[in-house]
């Protein structure tokens, strides 16, 4: 296998830690899986509920009648309906749906966009800290993501003003994640509007990855960027998907929005690298729109907040200091320094697997999530239980003191 030659593309795809630090937990779960103290993982971004009862019959069905077969390229037009009719009744957002396309989930909306739209060597500007993957995207399509610093009062979000002073000949785009995955911090409606307009004045591309926004809990930052008033929401590229609020994680399907002019270039790229999404999914998700599973997403948004309002203050008064409150997703992205000392240790790394040997509690160092202070944070993911997050609760306060 030594003489084989791997692209540079592939050379430049970093480890994602987080699958090592995984593949550490479930190795030392087996361990102890039969002890008093089992391990609670709070390391991945996967919610604990699964697809409502309407969902699950809705993919049984579809096996079972035998309607199977491939679909458009762009998805199924009943489901690009509901989508647009979910955007006006949630977020009073005017989204056409010829401008919606299904997708194998949000990676292969990200990875469409990026192969549409990117030039070997152009710039994306994000921020740091930021989801590892989203750069990978910009990476495989030969571009170059430049990470810009950010800070709690920042949101740890771009500014209009550090997007302009990083701006370059070579710069074709801002891509930017609202709610955030390390942080569960959005961005201020009125800073993305400052940064669209500065990005669209430059004839650069807005790309919004808006996974999260389903689970938004504050009004203020719960709205999509599709709905910015004056036309400029018609020029926004948002990537969704429905692994995190409609918690369909494995049934790997999303969707892309794009200016309409886009939409025939995208499906043409689809219609080569991917054939169709799932359709056993496709038909699955239409039943997501359903009153009856609208309402138990509803009923889980609240289970989420719940749990958010309960665990960051205790982190906060064990000294594992969440710098800005999340509104939205389920993750705490917490300051670790003083707890890491505590238990003889430096850094999110080995405070992350010293915590997994204490008190069996899996965690994400900050390391995946880019080069700003990333020894200084671990990332804590809410979706679990609340009897898991009480019982995380208590080891953390034995173990911390």
């Amino acid at each position: 296998m030594s003489d084989i030659r791997i692209a540079r593309r592939a050379q430049r795809i970093e480890p994602f830690y987080v699958m090592e630090v995984a593949k550490a937990a479930a190795a030392m779960a087996q361990q102890v899986a039969h002890t008093a103290e089992p391990m609670i993982f709070l390391n991945i971004g996967e919610p604990d509920f699964t697809a409502p009862p309407l969902v699950q019959q809705a993919a049984a069905r579809v096996i079972r009648d035998g309607n199977t077969q491939y679909t458009q390229a762009t998805g199924l037009q009943p489901l690009r309906e509901r989508i647009s009719d979910w955007y006006a009744t949630r977020f009073q957002a005017d989204v056409a749906p010829g401008r919606i396309i299904i997708t194998a989930g949000a990676s292969a909306a990200l990875q469409l966009a990026c192969l549409a739209l990117i030039e070997a060597g152009d710039e994306i500007l994000m921020p740091d800290p930021s989801y590892p993957c989203n750069r990978h995207f910009v990476s495989a399509a030969d571009g170059n993501a430049v990470l810009l610093p950010t800070t709690a009062e920042e949101r740890f979000q771009l500014s209009s003003a550090k997007v302009q002073a990083a701006w370059t000949d070579k710069t074709r785009g801002v891509l930017l994640a609202s709610p955030s995955n390390p942080t569960g911090t959005s961005i201020a409606p009125e800073e993305l509007r400052r940064i669209h307009e500065f990005v669209h004045s430059r004839g650069g591309i807005t790309l919004i990855d808006e996974i999260y926004l389903g689970l938004s809990y504050e009004a203020h930052f719960g709205q999509t960027a599709l709905a910015m008033e004056g036309g400029l929401g018609e020029s926004i590229i948002s990537i969704n998907s429905f692994s995190k609020y409609f918690n369909m994680t494995g049934w790997r399907l999303g969707w892309l929005v794009v200016p309409e002019a886009l939409a025939p270039v995208i499906e043409r790229i689809a219609q080569n690298l991917f054939i169709c999404p799932s359709t056993v999914a496709q038909h699955a998700a239409l039943a997501c729109f359903e009153p009856d599973s609208l309402s138990e997403y509803e009923r889980r948004r609240a289970e989420f907040k719940a749990r958010r309002d309960y665990f960051i203050p205790e982190l906060n008064r064990l000294g594992l200091t969440v710098p800005v409150m999340p509104d939205g997703a389920f993750y705490a992205y917490a300051d670790c320094t003083d707890a890491a000392a505590r238990l003889g240790v430096s850094g999110s790394w080995d405070f992350s697997f010293e915590l997994m040997k204490r008190a069996h509690l899996a965690v994400t160092p900050g390391r995946d999530f880019g080069t700003m202070a990333p020894e200084q944070y671990v990332r804590f993911s809410t979706a679990n239980s609340m009897a898991q997050l009480k019982e995380a609760v208590a080891r953390l306060e034995a173990v911390l003191g």
